[in-house]
């Protein structure tokens, strides 16, 4: 699975229980372990509200503090850490939990700056790969998965989630989904936002 640098990946304000899940959305993965798993969680994003800024720094001692930031401790693997944010964007601020590379000592400054841009556009919109990503994420454990034997070779590995026809359900390849069952896939209050080619 290819991922972009930084992205977005949930729509919303996660509660705690939600904020939870998307920490490790990628427990399902195939060979777990083994691989070097930093690929699939550098550059994740996703807004949070301030109770649970607030929990993630009381529960976790701080790597460090750095004015709108702090990175907690406990690595998620090799040298990917979460990084939390207190943002001031278009007058209020705004809080939010980031996966980033600490070998690289530009990437929280790179994911802020990255939140701040998307944030503050004045047309809420969601891109094709935005799309995507807040389906894997909003999905339950139960309802999405990994492409195994059944699939291309080329395919096994692919993140697949069940879609539902008329009478019969089938699992589908997330990136393969048509504009329609992304449609379906999606919360209502999401669905009719405007397509943009990158957001």
């Amino acid at each position: 699975m290819t991922l972009s640098s930084i992205r977005k990946i949930y729509f919303g304000i996660a509660d705690r229980r939600q904020m939870f899940r998307l920490f490790d959305r990628h427990a399902q993965r195939p060979n777990r372990w083994t691989n070097h798993d930093g690929v699939l969680f550098a550059g994740e994003w996703f807004e949070i509200a301030r109770p649970e800024q607030d929990y993630m720094l009381d529960i976790l001692p701080p790597l460090w503090m750095r004015g709108e930031m702090f990175a907690t401790s406990e690595f998620l693997t090799g040298s990917i850490t979460s990084v939390f944010y207190a943002l001031r964007i278009n007058g209020a601020v705004r809080y939010f939990h980031a996966y980033c590379d600490l070998a690289r000592p530009v990437s929280p400054r790179e994911m802020r700056d990255a939140i701040v841009e998307r944030e503050r556009r004045p047309v809420r919109a969601m891109s094709h790969q935005e799309r995507i990503e807040h389906i894997w994420s909003a999905t339950e454990d139960r309802y999405r998965g990994y492409a195994g034997v059944g699939f291309a070779p080329e395919h096994r590995g692919s993140r697949t989630v069940i879609v539902y026809g008329r009478h019969t359900s089938n699992i589908a390849l997330l990136d393969c989904l048509t504009d329609a069952q992304i449609s379906q896939k999606l919360p209502v209050h999401l669905r009719h936002l405007p397509l943009v080619e990158a957001a």
